[in-house]
């Protein structure tokens, strides 16, 4: 094996390698940004879709002629302009066939093309395709100069670097790439409503200063966009299914090009025998995969994860069909299926980031403004080019009718000098003023083009064109005539779709955000209801026993420890824990520990400081409002629905001073108040007295000198005021007229026979 020989020391050029491979792979970054993953916003495509249409054209694949097989087409591209693999290229070409992928398929297939259960197409030896109407507008007027041509990879050919594009395809198809360093995900929307905000643009164009500042620029966007969200309320999906996102939401992620959009499936509650019913789920989220979906809901079933679910069916045909049994015909439907929102892709999140090449080829994210913008600057552009175009078509032709009736004025004389002349191109153009071109047109002359029918049609033909001629100059020096007439093209594409009503027709809707009283109902759904006694120790060890057992058993408890809180309740309850630092935890029951053995401590459950204690505990009761106290006296009316907390951090409900802890967390369930202080002084007032607040330090109930509150309670006034000896006897005062004040007053020395203990109970 002979020795490589040294490189020539003259042509090395030393580079520190940081610098070579950042070079490289910046080259590499930018030619997968530019040449594969994003879309142009000029016609929406990436340049193996571009390649694949071109191809398909230049195989005269219109929606008028016949189908070519498909391998036909991947290797006429594969070979001419996209030398990459095969499959890659024919999954390109499969996707822009699917309606259930793309709103408008550019494609129109003939075989198995796959479907929404996740199945792939056929092998491209069996499948066949042509173009559709909609990709037949993209392609419009790209033998007139309408766009730049490059030499594909090996030189040997020509393609475009954008379609003319008379379709707003990329907001009407969207886009999803993943780049180097940055992706793109665009939704497909309705493309009538596109043509609507299309024409609202233009027909405001006027208003825009030719030399508009770019600050002026983007407040105009803003005014704009709330118009144009009506135009376009969000994305058109062709699966359908409900936009669940609000409005506003939408409105924020279409002007600054980034946000994320809910989408659900759609379904309806279908009845079935003896009082049951089933739901029919008929639209699935945009590339959600039908089988994979039903064998997800199958093993969630299984694992019981989905204990309201009984059985999920596929009865799909051509259209979508999917049928879910709850277990029990008591179970709601709408918490059932919020249920199933949560916890499969029957609900999912578009994540919209509207990154594309602008017409510099400079790829960013762009708002809705934008992109639209950026459609119109390019048909504006293409139409001056169209324009030019078909002058030069003029001129080229209005020379050779030119030379044609110089020829007809002298017939006599021209057919003389063709007989008697051998080089008669020369005396004809020295003859009668005329260009090469023109005599050699009349030189290619046939004869029976000499009748005096065709003097008649070319003289016709001339002045058509000097019209045509003379409307095309005025406009091109008319730029708003241009946008007149672009104007124009997008009401007529409007009408084209309204004539199809599966392409003009929304076909995703929109819906409202659950709310927290659905929210906590599909919660519920997956808790089977039980009853269980709740048990807890007065250093916090907590558990739930099952069944509703007698609270009067002896219940066993760790050593030097004590019971403090026993009651019943069911496994769908939630319990509240107010601590002495004025927060207020929820627990679900389901979640507690078991009653065997001492349970668990409440402050691995919830974040309760070790320095802080349990004041109640209790099963929260939906409606219900509770009056809540501080040591110092202080408190107000709160509802049970407001304090509930959602994290293990609990809610701060109740601000305390300094030196001051969390006293009360009574029920309210009368038209009084009575609260007693430790200096054994009772005050009573009407509960009218008292705000109900949501959070706050609240008002002074009771005033003191010193020490503090020990008591308070709501009671009914005709029912006369209670209190519970510690040997359980009751003791009554019907007329509390002596220790009736307003709120916030000193109170008078509690009744005879009032508890030693200072409190009521």
């Amino acid at each position: 094996m002979s020795e490589l020989s040294p490189p020539d020391k003259e042509n090395v050029t030393p580079v520190p390698l940081s610098d070579a491979l950042s070079e490289r792979y910046l080259a590499y970054a930018l030619s997968t940004i530019v040449s594969r993953s994003l879309p142009d916003v000029r016609d929406g495509l990436k340049p193996v879709h571009r390649r694949l249409l071109y191809a398909m054209r230049l195989l005269r694949l219109d929606p008028d002629a016949g189908f070519k097989k498909c391998a036909r087409i991947v290797g006429d591209v594969m070979g001419k302009f996209h030398p990459h693999g095969d499959q890659a290229i024919y999954d390109a070409l499969v996707r822009l066939a699917q309606d259930f992928a793309v709103r408008y398929p550019l494609v129109e297939g003939q075989g198995n093309f796959g479907n929404v259960d996740g199945d792939n197409a056929a092998a491209m030896r069996y499948t066949e395709a042509r173009l559709t109407r909609i990709a037949e507008r993209l392609l419009e007027g790209i033998d007139e100069d309408a766009v730049d041509f490059q030499t594909t990879y090996d030189g040997e050919e020509n393609e475009p670097l954008v379609l003319p594009a008379a379709f707003p395809n990329l907001l009407a198809n969207g886009a999803a790439g993943i780049a180097v360093g940055m992706a793109t995900n665009i939704p497909p929307h309705n493309a009538t409503e596109i043509c609507e905000a299309l024409l609202w643009m233009l027909e405001r164009r006027a208003d825009i200063p030719a030399d508009e500042p770019e600050e002026d620029r983007q407040k105009r966007v803003n005014r704009w966009h709330r118009s144009l969200m009506s135009r376009m309320p969000g994305p058109d999906f062709p699966t359908g299914g409900v936009i669940v996102t609000d409005p506003a939401t939408i409105s924020e992620a279409y002007l600054t090009g980034r946000g994320g959009i809910r989408l659900r499936a759609r379904w309806e509650r279908e009845a079935a025998g003896h009082g049951t019913y089933q739901i029919r789920i008929y639209e699935l989220p945009y590339q959600v995969q039908k089988g994979k979906l039903v064998e997800k809901i199958a093993q969630l079933i299984n694992d019981k994860k989905l204990m309201a679910l009984a059985d999920v069916r596929d009865e799909s045909a051509d259209d979508i069909r999917l049928i879910l049994e709850p277990r029990s015909r008591t179970i709601d439907a709408d918490a059932l299926m919020e249920q199933m929102f949560r916890q499969t892709d029957l609900e999912v999140r578009f994540n919209l980031n509207m990154n594309a090449l602008d017409a510099s080829r400079t790829p960013r994210v762009m708002p809705l403004h934008d992109m639209l913008q950026g459609w119109l600057d390019h048909r504006h552009v293409v139409l001056q080019r169209r324009t030019r175009h078909r002058l030069a078509k003029i001129a080229d032709r209005l020379e050779v009718l030119g030379g044609y009736l110089v020829a007809f004025l002298n017939l006599d004389e021209v057919i003389r000098i063709i007989r008697e002349n051998d080089r008669p191109k020369e005396i004809l153009m020295k003859r009668f003023t005329l260009t090469e071109r023109q005599a050699q047109a009349i030189l290619d002359m046939r004869l029976r083009q000499l009748r005096k029918l065709e003097e008649m049609e070319i003289r016709s033909e001339h002045d058509a064109l000097t019209l045509e001629k003379a409307e095309l100059e005025e406009l091109l020096g008319d730029e708003m005539k241009r946008w007149a007439q672009i104007s124009d093209q997008v009401r007529t594409l409007r009408a084209e779709l309204k004539k199809q009503p599966d392409l003009a027709q929304r076909r995703t809707g929109f819906g409202d955000e659950p709310s927290e009283e659905l929210a906590q109902a599909a919660a519920e759904v997956l808790i089977e209801r039980e009853p269980i006694t709740v048990i807890c120790s007065e250093k916090g060890w907590i558990r739930a026993a099952k069944g509703h057992i007698d609270l009067t058993t002896e219940l066993k408890y760790k050593d030097g420890d004590q019971g403090r809180f026993s009651f019943h309740a069911q496994t769908t309850d939630k319990l509240l824990v107010f601590a002495t630092d004025g927060r207020i935890f929820t627990l679900g029951c389901d979640k507690l520990p078991g009653g065997r053995g001492h349970g668990e401590p409440v402050r691995l459950i919830i974040d309760l400081p070790n320095d802080q204690e349990i004041v109640d505990l209790l099963v929260h009761t939906p409606g219900a409002k509770r009056l809540i106290a501080s040591s110092a006296g202080r408190g107000f009316v709160v509802a049970e629905d407001d304090v509930l907390a959602s994290t293990r951090n609990g809610r701060q409900v109740l601000n305390l001073g300094k030196g001051e802890t969390a006293q009360a967390f009574v029920p309210v369930t009368g038209d009084h108040v009575a609260v007693i202080g430790r200096n054994r002084k009772l005050l009573v007032f009407p509960l009218t007295e008292m705000p109900e607040m949501g959070r706050g330090k609240g008002v002074m109930l009771q005033r003191y000198k010193d020490g503090g509150m020990a008591d308070v309670k709501t009671f009914t006034g005709t029912d006369g005021l209670t209190w519970t000896g510690p040997s359980g006897r009751t003791g009554r005062e019907d007329d509390f007229s002596d220790w009736l004040a307003k709120r916030a007053s000193a109170g008078r020395m509690a009744p005879r026979g009032f508890n030693k203990t200072g409190l009521f109970a």
